[in-house]
């Protein structure tokens, strides 16, 4: 059996969980190599696919793979009315139910991925196209209204990660998740979504002592 296979929905989430992956040390896990220990698939009906069909995705593979782990935005998937704990809940019951038992667990990233995006690393400007750049990116975003004096991520984090390419001149691509994921310091990250990301992985993957 492989170690782990995981759900998403687009290939920016795809990117950005391969990088993090990479990240083992900092994670505080034991190291998974791609395509030797974790697959990773794109769910052709995107987030709201992830939502509604996630058990019926992953069934074949119960006995294939000994953890699942399903990640999507919030905003769009269809019942962005509701919390991401509560999504997170009513789709984990169902891959329970469907021969995953205690073994697969669900990521809602809420509103979505950019909002992991967002930090006071420097390596943040760096890949998004704003190094040395002035004013500094914290201080245009807060110009532009995305963000307020004292909080430490936009409200819309998509939009602000859009726009600053934008000013920028960079192409939106999914090697920039990769990037980024690879990059930033994992420590400097305090989103709930991640935060649990990374209490799951050390449940499944500890490293040996």
């Amino acid at each position: 059996m492989k170690n782990l296979v995981l759900l998403v929905p687009d290939k920016n989430i795809e990117h950005t969980i391969k990088g993090v992956l990479t990240r083992h040390q900092a994670l505080g896990i034991r190291q998974l190599v791609h395509q030797r220990d974790f697959d990773c698939f794109v769910h052709p009906e995107h987030d709201p696919g992830c939502l509604r069909t996630s058990e019926n995705f992953l069934r074949p593979f119960a006995n294939q793979y000994e953890h699942a782990l399903v990640l999507f935005d919030r905003e769009g998937c269809g019942k962005d009315q509701l919390s991401r704990e509560a999504i997170e809940q009513e789709v984990e019951v169902r891959l329970s139910q469907s021969g995953w038992n205690d073994r697969a667990r669900v990521i809602v990233l809420d509103p979505e991925i950019e909002i992991w995006v967002w930090s006071d690393s420097p390596h943040v400007d760096k890949v998004l196209g704003w190094e040395a750049k002035q004013p500094d990116l914290r201080t245009w975003l807060q110009g532009q209204g995305f963000l307020v004096t004292g909080q430490l991520k936009p409200e819309r984090p998509k939009e602000a990660m859009e726009k600053a390419l934008r000013q920028s001149g960079k192409s939106r691509s999914s090697a920039l998740y990769f990037q980024l994921a690879e990059q930033v310091s994992l420590n400097r990250c305090v989103d709930p979504s991640f935060l649990k990301l990374k209490s799951i992985l050390q449940q499944w993957f500890a490293t040996h002592s």
